[in-house]
């Protein structure tokens, strides 16, 4: 039945108000009816959509003249792009988000096409332990002997599928190993550096890594006390009680828990277990908290263990940001096995400091867990499997939230119990590690559901395809923890750019030497501010400013050339009102329009409520768009100081990160697409959909304003430029200045980003402005057909397709660049500094068709005559070699 709506008339927006918020009408009233419009001086945004037909030719000349941009637009010095006559953008190009500069000016360029088919573009997670995730195996897990419930494992078959983890599967939650007779140290053989399996990393129990990465807070006497505890295993050192375990004794020491103590305690039951556990029902909970001789639970209230009073105190620590670096450092390390927290058995002061404990994590909860559970990082019960699975998942063409979704609906979970450690680009094939609550599920269930076994296909046909939609999963393992954003050192990339066209192979060398040394831009990349023709930076803008009605319009427009059943569901809503038929035409995958259609469809039509609406988009979404925003600015200003002062050495006035500031406080956002290019990040949202996960707000880093005393003692690699919020600093001098004209021009308060919806409150955070890759290396080959792949993915490798065939004497060039980048970086603001050309898809796309390789689709590079030898192809044998990084 078609829902009684109208679709929204048109208005003349009024002044925005930063903290403006929508009261609910008084009276429910249809769109459309006259009586109900708000009058167009009202403070609040008043508005929803899209002009309806009848008032479509009297505001025709209106949308015409519409700049949907940010006013700032006017400072960058480009020429506004062309618009369609709804406002839409036929063209973004990157110096409309203020991408403009290059480093390598003297090289010239490398014309080629980026990412002209999938394999061209390959991404692989680099992992917290420094290990580029591959696919390691598309089989059906094996699956543990079942004893008992089905959902029980002894442990030496827990054992048996931890060992199956990829060496490159670790991104910090790692599983507690399940109860063992021994309570040795963690075996070397099935442990790497983050405690996590893995077959190619250190054998022994306590790499030199973790000496290393501790010394910085801990001295050496506390780190040699930490290593002990955690050799020792989880349970601690057996000391005998000569038979006196069963005898209650009264505590003698004032000062701290002795044994003695500690065996009363556990001869005595509180009332409050004995109320949870039937009291002293005969027979029962023989292993809960006390029991005959000492042999009751300890922490956990597991059989045969002993209470665990062993720990480690760390001097005190004044700085906040050194006690949280510390926790996080504790975390990475062990994997949950060890905990910290911070000593509050005594008086701490702001000016003495406060001091961290660090013992092993309690098997019933960990931190954050305990009795009642409910953490992040919770514990299965005794005798279960891990409450988490970790998997690898490679997608093709999909973005990582629609991959995820996807994902969701085929194993009949809410998308809200996955997660990742950062998302990844659209176009091109992609591996990462991805974490779900498993419930009940095994991961032979998990499998199975993936895969359609055995409903669409046979286990053994699911290992001869490829993934069904682009989406394969593999490798799965059992974990205690789930991932966060962040939890991630970078990406490695294949990347192979076609019909390269270029003077000389001398170019070739000059153009990676630059990078090598002296790397690139920052930018953030295209992919930030969306493909599409409406930029999300002026969605965020909207929403910042408090404009609800903008934001949802804006969200809801038509967008040219995209999928006739968008465009279909969203002319059905904008020009008919016809709810029911625009959200069964809108594909599931275009998230935001759907909920906010669904809302409008829960209030009877009624879209007066913008901002409810709003509300019910998937906050990393909706953050996604502020971020973008932010991601503009800090791209125009960066550009300005390159402009200004070049990219060589600091000047006065630019700021750095504070000597001692721990730069791993670097976090990734939901809004980064392509290698997780976020900043340091305070707003980072760790949820991928739904409610999103508690976690502290991360401090922001301290920052130093260079004087010129202060330029020679750093490089233009230590320079950071704020990104917007109430936390930054901004760089002094003429620089600071333009960037609150940039604020100022958009109608925000430099000085102030709080607001009433504090989801939309910026901190700010800090990035670097110039990236070198960690590892470089690149070759030239040559191909004729542009169907033929010239890099394979990890699924196609173990499927036996045929590998990558590049014709020693094909007609076109291409280039091969293999690169690591932090989490801060985007692979095509590296690309840019090559090709010197435009990075964005619609560019890339016509650059593809008008290319000359087309039309030899299907050709066999003997069938075709080889065009007069150039240069470069003469030099061929030459630049076909590998040039690694030095």
């Amino acid at each position: 039945m078609q829902s009684e709506s109208t679709p929204p008339s048109t208005r003349e927006r009024g002044p925005s108000v930063d903290d403006a918020t929508e009261a609910p009408p008084a009276k429910k009233a249809r769109l459309g009816d006259p009586a109900a419009e708000p009058k167009p001086e009202a403070a609040a945004p008043t508005d929803a959509s899209f002009p309806a037909p009848a008032a479509a030719a009297a505001t025709a000349e209106t949308n015409e003249k519409e700049n949907i941009l940010p006013p700032s637009h006017a400072l960058l010095g480009t020429a506004p792009p062309i618009q369609d006559e709804s406002g839409a953008i036929t063209r973004l190009m990157e110096t409309d988000v203020g991408i403009s500069e290059y480093i390598s000016k003297d090289v010239p360029k490398i014309d080629g096409i980026i990412k002209q088919r999938f394999t061209d573009f390959l991404v692989f997670e680099v992992d917290q332990d420094s290990n580029v995730i591959h696919i390691k195996s598309i089989g059906m897990p094996e699956p543990p002997a079942k004893k008992g419930k089905a959902d029980e494992v002894p442990p030496q078959s827990d054992a048996a599928v931890l060992e199956e983890e990829t060496p490159a599967a670790s991104e910090g939650g790692v599983a507690e190993p399940l109860p063992q007779p021994s309570s040795g140290a963690p075996d070397a053989a099935d442990t790497d550096i983050a405690g996590q399996p893995s077959s190619s990393k250190s054998k022994v129990p306590w790499p030199d890594t973790f000496t290393t990465r501790l010394a910085p807070f801990l001295t050496a006497e506390k780190i040699e006390q930490v290593k002990k505890m955690f050799l020792e295993g989880s349970e601690p050192p057996f000391v005998s009680d000569s038979g006196w375990g069963g005898r209650a004794v009264t505590k003698t020491d004032e000062t701290g828990p002795s044994d003695s103590a500690a065996i009363a305690e556990q001869e005595e039951p509180s009332k409050e277990d004995q109320g949870k556990k039937g009291g002293g029902k005969r027979g029962r909970d023989r292993g809960g908290r006390g029991g005959r001789g000492g042999r009751g639970g300890g922490r956990g209230g597991r059989p045969g263990t002993r209470e665990d009073h062993r720990k480690v105190v760390s001097d005190p620590i004044v700085s906040k940001q050194t006690r949280t670096s510390l926790h996080q450092t504790v975390r990475e390390l062990f994997g949950g096995k060890l905990d910290s927290e911070t000593d509050t058995s005594g008086p701490a002061t702001e000016e003495d400091g406060s001091q961290i404990v660090i013992r092993w994590a309690r098997r019933g909860g960990g931190r954050g867990g305990g009795r009642g559970g409910g953490g992040r990082n919770e514990r299965a019960p005794r005798g279960t499997y891990p409450p988490y699975i970790h998997l690898t998942l490679q997608k093709t063409n999909r973005d990582t939230q629609d991959a995820l979704q996807n994902l969701a609906r085929t194993l009949h979970i809410p998308a809200k119990d996955l997660s990742t450690a950062g998302t990844k680009d659209k176009r091109g094939v992609t591996v990462q590690r991805v974490a779900l609550r498993r419930g009940g599920k095994t991961v032979e269930d998990i499998w199975k559901l993936a895969n359609g076994v055995p409903g669409r296909q046979s286990a053994e046909d699911a290992v001869r395809v490829r993934g069904e939609r682009g989406v394969r999963i593999s490798d799965l393992t059992y974990r205690n923890a789930a991932l966060e954003l962040g939890m991630l050192k970078g990406n490695a990339f294949v990347i192979t750019l076609r019909n390269v066209q270029v003077d000389s192979v001398e170019t070739f060398d000059k153009a990676m030497s630059s990078i090598k040394g002296h790397g690139f831009i920052n930018y953030y990349g295209m992919q930030r501010f969306g493909t599409a023709a409406i930029p999300t930076h002026s969605i965020g803008l909207a929403l910042l400013k408090s404009d609800w009605h903008l934001a949802v319009s804006l969200i809801l427009r038509p967008r040219p050339g995209e999928h006739p059943d968008v465009l279909a569901a969203r002319r059905a809503w904008l020009d008919d009102g016809d709810l029911d038929r625009a959200l069964e035409l809108l594909p599931r995958r275009v998230v935001a329009e759907r909920c906010i259609l669904e809302s409008y469809k829960k209030q009877r039509g009624e879209t007066r409520n913008a901002l409810g609406a709003l509300s019910t988009i998937p906050r990393n979404l909706r953050l996604m768009y502020v971020h973008a925003y932010q991601s503009y600015v800090w791209n125009a200003i960066v550009s300005e100081r390159i402009k200004t002062w070049g990219a060589d050495k600091p000047v006065p006035g630019d700021l750095v990160l504070e000597s001692g500031v721990v730069e791993s406080t670097e976090v990734e956002n939901g809004s980064d697409v392509e290698d997780g290019g976020a900043a340091l990040q305070s707003t980072a949202d760790p949820a991928i959909w739904g409610k999103p996960k508690r976690q502290k707000a991360m401090a922001t880093p301290r920052v130093k304003t260079l004087t010129a005393a202060d330029v020679d003692k750093y490089s233009i690699f230590d320079v950071v430029m704020p990104l917007p919020g109430n936390d930054v600093a901004f760089p002094g001098g003429a620089l600071g200045e333009k960037y609150r004209e940039y604020l100022r021009r958009d109608g925000l308060d430099p000085d102030n980003f709080q607001r009433r919806q504090k989801e939309y409150t910026l901190s700010g955070s800090y990035r670097n402005i110039l990236h070198l890759p960690k590892e470089l290396s690149w070759s030239v080959m040559r191909y004729t057909d542009p169907d033929v792949p010239l890099a394979q993915s990890d699924e196609d490798q173990l499927l036996g397709y045929d590998p990558p065939a590049p014709t020693p004497d094909g007609r076109f060039l291409a280039l091969q660049i293999r690169l690591i980048l932090g989490t801060a970086a985007y692979a095509t603001m590296a690309l840019r500094e090559v090709t010197k050309s435009d990075t964005s898809s619609h560019f890339q796309s016509s650059l593809t068709q008008a290319s000359e390789d087309q039309r030899f689709k299907g050709a066999d590079g003997d069938d075709v005559p080889m065009a007069d030898a150039e240069p470069v192809a003469q030099a061929h044998g030459r630049a076909s070699v590998t040039s690694p990084l030095d």
